[in-house]
């Protein structure tokens, strides 16, 4: 379906639309890592020398930490529902156009499972030699207390990540952009790039190694129209990387 081109006014409707989404979700994300990529290769130490900080404890309190954590989670989801919304309206049956049924459970699962595997050493090792190469802060993937809320919170906040990236960078942008009529490789390039940018608060190496895989990700969106695996992928990558930091010891991730 795209959008009838000679009414400019539903053209720009549509337009707004997207730019309201992406502001209230990760469009903000990625100016503010804009900002902060600047800051950082501003700053008196070099990029390498930084710590970027992921899933960081809101309170020496532990209680009111699982309150934060928890609110931060849901409402973090808000726009999720808001782009879900929308398509609801127009063109209708998000969950069918965006392939969030449940019609496949079985070659979801296996999909997502495959994608993760395939995209996740490579992954592993482009962060290495952005390490190596000092082109990325030092990131602390959990830095939650050791509380028995901890691995629940980080496998919560692995699945909130997924969903919220998958379904409004892949899905909804994509469905969008190509109601709008882009062109193929513009609608590639532009969550890809979006992807990347929300990283950059990590380094240049994020930016790429995360646009790669957008390319990836909007790539098997096209092709199969479905997003739920890569949302299943993608909370498979992070409960991996969070819940891994949190529990391994930490002289096993000195050689990164």
């Amino acid at each position: 379906m795209t959008v009838d081109l000679a009414n400019p006014v539903r053209r720009r409707t549509l337009g707004i639309e997207v730019l309201l989404v992406l502001g209230v979700s990760l469009g903000q994300s990625a100016v503010y890592s804009l900002v902060t990529i600047v800051a950082r290769l501003t700053a008196d130490r070099p990029l390498s020398q930084q710590t970027a900080t992921l899933n960081a404890s809101q309170s020496p309190r532990p209680w009111l930490d699982l309150t934060y954590q928890l609110l931060g989670i849901a409402f973090a989801l808000v726009p999720v529902l808001l782009a879900v919304h929308l398509l609801n309206r127009d063109p209708g049956d998000a969950r069918g156009l965006l392939g969030l049924d449940a019609r496949r459970p079985g070659s979801d699962l296996a999909r997502g499972a495959a994608l993760a595997a395939l995209v996740g050493l490579p992954g592993l090792g482009l962060f290495w030699l952005a390490a190596r190469l000092g082109i990325n802060a030092s990131v602390v993937p959990a830095a939650l207390p050791h509380q028995w809320w901890a691995v629940p919170v980080l496998i919560l906040s692995a699945a909130q990540n997924a969903i919220l990236e998958e379904i409004v960078v892949v899905g909804y942008l994509v469905t969008r952009l190509r109601e709008l009529a882009w062109r193929g490789w513009l609608v590639v390039g532009a969550s890809a790039v979006l992807r990347g940018s929300y990283h950059l608060y990590q380094g240049i190496g994020a930016f790429f190694g995360n646009a790669v895989l957008g390319v990836i990700f909007v790539l098997f969106f096209l092709r199969t129209r479905r997003v739920l695996p890569l949302v299943i992928a993608h909370t498979l990558l992070d409960v991996v990387a969070f819940v891994g930091y949190d529990l391994l010891p930490r002289s096993w991730f000195d050689w990164l």
